[in-house]
């Protein structure tokens, strides 16, 4: 161990060895030290600055401030206005779904009524139809039945008369004139 490099400690050391400048102490040569930057600081007008520059950063966060409440405001008017228009875009939407219903309701009932009116319609056609077939069937029987009888009158005319009835008929029709 001998090769081991030798520790000094603060009491080791002697008073002549100690960091001194014009043969003063640490302390006062700190305390000069500050004392000079201080002045410096003062006659460069540091402080002024340090307020300007910290006067500036407050003025900008007051306008930063403010439009953050303008905006805010302008939001709470936005979300305002939406809301009446949401409100009002459903009462226009119950509106519609009203004026639906009713629509619907009297397009049905206007069905019903079509519908009635063209069954009666349908109806009184059939029964027309049916009375005109029954008055067709009607004088179709009257004319054959007045064919029949024509030609059984003719029968019994022509088995029954003969001439001599037919000269005696001729005479009364004259003498009749």
């Amino acid at each position: 161990m001998s090769n081991a490099p030798a520790v000094l400690t603060t009491q080791d050391v002697p008073e002549a060895l100690g960091p001194s400048l014009w043969g003063m102490e640490p302390y006062v040569i700190v305390s000069i030290s500050m004392a000079v930057l201080i002045a410096v600081m003062i006659w460069k007008k540091v402080p002024g600055m340090i307020a300007g520059g910290l006067d500036a950063r407050i003025a900008a966060i007051r306008e930063q401030l403010d439009e953050a409440k303008t905006l805010r405001a302008e939001a709470e008017a936005l979300r305002d206005e939406y809301s009446r228009k949401i409100a009002g875009a459903e009462k226009d939407a119950e509106a519609m779904m009203d004026n639906a219903r009713r629509e619907a309701d009297a397009l049905l009932e206007k069905a019903e009524a079509d519908s009635k009116a063209l069954i009666e319609r349908r109806k009184r056609m059939a029964q027309d139809t049916i009375a005109a077939a029954e008055r067709e069937a009607v004088n179709d029987v009257r004319s054959r039945a007045a064919m029949a009888a024509a030609a059984a009158s003719r029968k019994l005319i022509a088995e029954k008369h003969d001439a001599d009835a037919d000269s005696k008929l001729a005479d009364e029709v004259i003498a009749a004139l």
